[in-house]
């Protein structure tokens, strides 16, 4: 059976990144509605959103998520997917996170397991059954084998709601300024999957730091899986130049994706790919 088609997630901000690392970098409801047009003109179909405050500091604020998703929604005709993260950056317990998606209530949003965790099996349990009863796209990010470990255990027993096509982030490396990511971070998660037996159900793509994120991920197309891409991971295209803009590396990957022969996701691919009604 063929690859489902690719489904190329940008990343434009991230939590810790600012202008002054790249001007290009968006910052305001405005700024990541521009961003999410131009990436969906480049080949992107979702877009991963953190959200600022005034001083451009990471924030868990459904308000502002509201505005952002609002501008994106309006910029791309309702085209651009777009996922929530509710990363904690050391400034939000478990209980906030998971008060976040109950308030805004995405379509899509990110988790970190060993995060959402910290609040108890009971509580997490509670948290993404209510959220697949309630038909809101969970995507949990892993970021090693333990962690991959420990959702097959909980997705097997059940305590991680009922999700027939489970959806994995694989985090290929690690936060660091000097992080390269590489093709081969990836097997441990390929094996992972094999061994719980998830590899024929789970949806899973990767995000890769630095230079190398081009050929992380291009790796990972290549064996079926999607990919989340953009300027909170890395500035840097193949050449190891720094890119234009955030569409900038949003196309390199689609150039990748063409000469594999694997096509693109639609809007209405995304969506079942992200497994939103």
């Amino acid at each position: 059976m063929p690859p489902d088609p690719l489904l190329i997630m940008v990343a434009p901000n991230g939590a810790r990144r600012t202008k002054a690392d790249h001007p290009a970098l968006p910052m305001t409801a405005a700024e990541l509605a521009d961003t999410a047009a131009a990436c969906l003109a480049a080949g992107a179909a979702a877009m991963h959103v953190h959200v600022r405050d005034e001083a451009g500091a990471h924030v868990l604020d459904a308000g502002r998520y509201a505005e952002a998703i609002a501008a994106i929604r309006d910029r791309t005709d309702g085209q651009m997917l777009v996922q929530v993260t509710t990363e904690a950056v050391g400034r939000y317990s478990p209980s906030e996170q998971i008060d976040l998606v109950r308030r805004l209530h995405p379509a899509a949003v990110s988790v970190a397991l060993r995060e959402i965790l910290g609040a108890g099996e009971t509580a997490a349990s509670a948290f993404f059954s209510w959220a697949a009863g309630e038909g809101i796209s969970v995507q949990h990010i892993l970021y090693d084998g333990a962690d991959l470990d420990r959702f097959a255990e909980r997705h097997h027993r059940g305590d991680l709601g009922d999700i027939a096509r489970p959806q994995l982030l694989f985090v290929l490396g690690r936060y660091a300024p000097d992080q390269e990511s590489r093709p081969e971070d990836l097997d441990v998660f390929l094996h992972g999957l094999e061994r719980h037996g998830l590899s024929a159900s789970a949806v899973w793509s990767v995000c890769a730091f630095g230079r190398g994120e081009t050929s992380a991920l291009a790796a990972a197309l290549a064996l079926g899986g999607h990919v989340r891409v953009g300027f909170e991971n890395s500035l840097w295209n193949a050449d190891g130049q720094i890119a234009r803009d955030n569409a900038d590396r949003v196309a390199a990957i689609a150039a990748v994706a063409r000469t594999t022969g694997r096509p693109l996701a639609s809007a209405r691919q995304a969506r079942a790919t992200l497994g939103i009604s």
